[in-house]
């Protein structure tokens, strides 16, 4: 007598589903533990979630076991009209034996038409599925500069404070909040204080090619903040032995420092993929908004 086919649905994956997508993941990703993905989940469970939406992310179930799964960071976030929640896709993965189930997974996944889905972190074999998804591309390029020499002699006076500090002039709340969930997570974060008001700066401690480090601007208000305090953060990031900045740029840019194309990052050695990053807007929203998306970073799971 033939075998009855296993059943298989996609739900939301529960504390219960933890070990199980763990393994999972890990066989999907060799070169991230068992015990990695346990931490993320960690991760994730201190994370606070929009009503609504997933804390970890969604799996495909087949007789109770875990055949699929794509890990969802969701977030509320500021923008002109409110806040609006921004989802960033992760870690999808599939059994080769349900591959063809795959679709109805990520379809789940995106599903919500009020939130604006991102992925920072596209294996470069996965940017057709993405734009068939109805992602868009908003990053070409990245940008490399040493900023520690600008406005050595004048300039306004700018004062570095460590992230965690509260500044003594006007300052937004809600950064205050996200420079100490970026912290939490081994980010340096900086606010940047003029008589006026202070701006807040998230960076990331990565390597070209396994061996030269330099910050990466994953968050900021106004990348016009960064450009009025380039040199009083250089030489911050300087004395924690970061030279060199990392920005993501719209097209490859051509100038006296240092720049990189999206290509050639993805084919350089253990540059990082996030040059290449896709969104998926709701229709009734502009994209114009968009100026803060790094701020889903705060809770990252993968950094490839």
């Amino acid at each position: 007598m033939a075998s009855a086919a296993p059943s298989l649905r996609c739900r939301q994956i529960e504390e219960a589903d933890l070990e199980s997508v763990a393994s999972l993941l890990a066989q999907g990703f060799p070169t991230r533990s068992r015990q990695f993905w346990l931490g993320a989940f960690a991760q994730l469970r201190r994370h606070a979630v929009p009503p609504g939406l997933p804390r970890y992310g969604y799996m495909l179930d087949s007789d109770g076991r875990a055949v699929g799964a794509v890990l969802l960071i969701c977030t509320l976030v500021r923008g002109d009209r409110g806040d609006a929640p921004r989802c960033n896709l992760s870690s999808w993965y599939v059994d080769p034996a349900f591959r063809a189930f795959a679709p109805m997974l990520v379809s789940r996944a995106l599903r919500p038409k009020d939130v604006t889905f991102i992925n920072v972190s596209p294996a470069r074999h996965t940017w057709p599925i993405l734009e068939a998804q109805g992602f868009s591309r908003i990053c070409d390029g990245a940008f490399f500069a040493v900023p520690l020499l600008n406005g050595w002699f004048g300039g306004a006076k700018i004062t570095v404070l460590d992230g965690r500090q509260k500044p003594q002039v006007c300052f937004d709340p809600r950064d205050q909040e996200t420079l100490s969930a970026h912290a939490a997570h081994g980010c340096i974060t900086f606010w940047c204080a003029t008589a006026e008001r202070a701006y807040p700066f998230v960076f990331r401690r990565r390597f070209v090619r396994g061996f030269v480090p330099y910050a990466q601007l994953i968050y900021c208000s106004d990348v016009t903040d960064f450009v009025r305090c380039a040199g009083p953060l250089g030489r911050a990031l300087a004395r924690r032995g970061l030279p060199f900045v990392m920005i993501d740029a719209s097209a490859p840019k051509r100038t006296r420092n240092f720049s990189v194309s999206a290509r050639d990052a993805l084919h350089a050695n253990r540059v990082p993929r996030q040059r290449i990053v896709n969104v998926r807007i709701p229709s009734h929203q502009s994209r114009q908004q968009w100026s803060q998306l790094r701020s889903i970073c705060k809770c990252k799971i993968v950094g490839r």
